[in-house]
């Protein structure tokens, strides 16, 4: 059977233009709502809150905000961890858990909201506690590979 491949191609980026738009207000408002909270310095009150919880299992306070961001936007986690490495450097102990939980963690509402829209999924089951137990073992993951490395 011959088929015309670029007629083929030509519909799918038709497709594809159509799921950038329905999808588009939603990563408008997620990019907007990271912001806002970001420049409310809500993330770094948060963090001051939870230092007492987090210092005693080890989790370094000042990775708070990155964590809470980081399960919205990768982007904005990156600015994030961007300012932990002037901050704390690179090869401190705190830059070393930031760089592993970047890489070990996931834009969890980002890939609910895109990808469930654009598959028009309306019952996310299990998914949401799963991604949340999932992104704690890589947090957790993340500070027991940094502290071997200490």
């Amino acid at each position: 059977m011959k088929r015309n491949v670029y007629e083929d191609f030509i519909e799918g980026a038709k497709d594809g233009i159509k799921v950038v738009v329905e999808i588009l207000p939603t990563l408008i408002g997620l990019m907007v709502g990271v912001g806002i909270i970001r420049a409310s310095g809500f993330l770094e009150f948060l963090g001051e809150k939870l230092a007492v919880l987090t210092e005693q299992i080890g989790f370094p306070a000042q990775l708070m905000p990155l964590t809470i961001v980081k399960m919205f936007s990768s982007s904005a986690a990156t600015g994030l961890l961007l300012d932990v490495y002037k901050n704390y450097g690179a090869d401190s102990f705190i830059g070393m858990v930031a760089s592993l939980m970047m890489s070990s963690t996931e834009t969890i509402f980002y890939t609910m909201s895109v990808y469930f829209l654009a598959a028009k999924v309306k019952k996310t089951r299990w998914t949401l506690s799963g991604a949340l137990i999932c992104t704690l073992v890589g947090i957790i993951a993340s500070v027991v590979m940094a502290s071997i490395n200490r």
